[in-house]
């Protein structure tokens, strides 16, 4: 099939390379100039592990190709996703001014029957305004055209975006006509061939699907976190707790971490918009609201118990933070915990090291030269202070604890916020966790 996806970013790039891959001819299109040429130059322009080489693959396979024009691609396409980024306004409704701008576009250039399927994570009810949006545009230019719009939200987790594609829980698609989803089939058939579950349901549905999925996983979060906090409180160890209600099966084990709150691209936005939503409904989420507070709360947790541990006594500490990004296996920093983190030792005038196996470039760019950046964890913790382990990456689990407690200053503190650690094992640095008798 001739496929089109509008959008270079994370969803887009990951979905339109991964199409090309089950065999599809794929154009990627993109506003961005710069970012065009250097997709086809091999510049990737973000961190997911595999992407590049499969991008390199298939453009040499000529089954994917970049270009700055929908126009030019639209004759050739069956079908088109829309996989513009659809950041929080200032309400925290989610701004659609990308997406419809994108339906006008294909609505002053589409010459033949197209399926357009909004990829982009949207509130109940966009795809009937690209729709309109796409009409509006046909009748301007007095054609009659036929189209189908679809959803198909994504469900992609950052760091493990190809094998998500490639081997789904489920693919969600919201159709309206038989035409769009034969089309649709036809297009996810490689992935059906292995039992991998395609679930065709109304497009309201569809697009509540991805919020609610999102939502729910964000409650588990901060409800775990809410758990650990009393822990501490009354003295049980979170993890027995974790360990015990999930091996009830209804319950089950993922998701049941505790740590610094959540981050990211998607769990932040699309709470707020879907608290938006119900609010432009009349209806008050009153779950999902305490999800958001107690998110924030978290992510100040690490801070807080560092200047308890010294008496508020922390001005000039120098400190080492390990890991930047939201989680591992990524580059992305959006909502990241270590920012709060970060940003709170700096306005009480702690001298702050950092290092991440990806981020340094991407933290570079969001706070500048604000910090030290060091080249690996070793080079974080001398004459530090205190450690606060804020990314759970591979290349933090096993480090040389009599190296790091040599390298630091006396009584060192390691502060974790992901417990990974043993506290037996730091060679008798201090530890803290969360929800852990430290």
């Amino acid at each position: 099939m001739n496929i089109t996806i509008i959008g270079t970013g994370y969803v887009g790039l990951v979905t339109g390379t991964c199409f090309a891959e089950l065999g599809s001819n794929v154009t990627c299109v993109d506003v961005d100039q710069q970012k065009v040429e250097n997709l086809k130059k091999g510049i990737v322009p973000i961190y997911e592990p595999r992407l590049d080489s499969m991008i390199e693959k298939n453009v040499n396979a000529r089954r994917l190709q970049f270009s700055t024009k929908i126009e030019h691609t639209l004759d050739n396409s069956e079908i088109v996703f829309i996989a513009v980024g659809t950041p929080p306004d200032e309400d925290g409704s989610a701004d659609l001014k990308y997406v419809l701008e994108v339906a006008r576009t294909i609505g002053r250039n589409i010459n033949k029957y197209l399926v357009v399927a909004v990829k982009s994570t949207v509130p109940v009810g966009t795809s009937r305004k690209v729709r309109e949006v796409i009409e509006n545009e046909l009748n301007k230019r007095n054609v009659n055209i036929e189209f189908d719009v679809a959803s198909n939200p994504e469900f992609l987790k950052e760091g493990n975006a190809i094998e998500d594609f490639m081997k789904p829980d489920r693919v969600v698609i919201g159709v309206d006509s038989e035409r769009a989803k034969e089309l649709m089939t036809r297009l996810y058939q490689p992935i059906q061939l292995n039992n991998f579950r395609v679930i065709f349901m109304d497009i309201p549905s569809a697009e509540m699907t991805k919020y609610a999925a999102n939502a729910m996983l964000a409650t588990r979060i901060s409800f775990m976190n809410e758990i650990a906090n009393l822990c501490e409180l009354i003295g049980a160890d979170v993890n027995m707790v974790r360990k015990g209600i999930g091996s009830d099966t209804r319950i089950g084990n993922k998701f049941l971490y505790p740590g610094v709150g959540y981050g990211g691209s998607c769990f932040p936005k699309d709470v707020k918009a879907l608290i938006k939503t119900a609010s432009q409904m009349g209806y008050n989420l009153k779950i999902l609201n305490a999800v958001e507070e107690v998110n924030e709360f978290q992510k100040n947790i690490l801070f807080e118990k560092f200047k308890t541990y010294f008496n508020g006594q922390i001005q000039g500490k120098k400190v080492a933070v390990w890991g930047l990004s939201f989680k591992p296996g990524t580059d992305d920093m959006r909502e990241a915990p270590s920012l709060v983190l970060i940003r709170n030792l700096l306005d009480v005038g702690c001298i702050v090291s950092v290092f991440d196996p990806v981020s340094m470039d991407e933290c570079k760019r969001i706070i500048g030269e604000t910090v030290t950046y060091a080249k690996d964890l070793y080079d974080t913790v001398l004459d530090a202070d205190v450690i606060f382990h804020v990314t759970e990456w591979n290349e933090f689990r096993m480090p040389n604890w009599e190296v790091i407690k040599r390298s630091m200053k006396p009584n060192p503190l390691m502060i974790d916020g992901r417990n990974v650690f043993d506290k037996k094992s730091l060679n008798g640095i201090y530890y803290l966790s969360i929800g852990r008798l430290s």
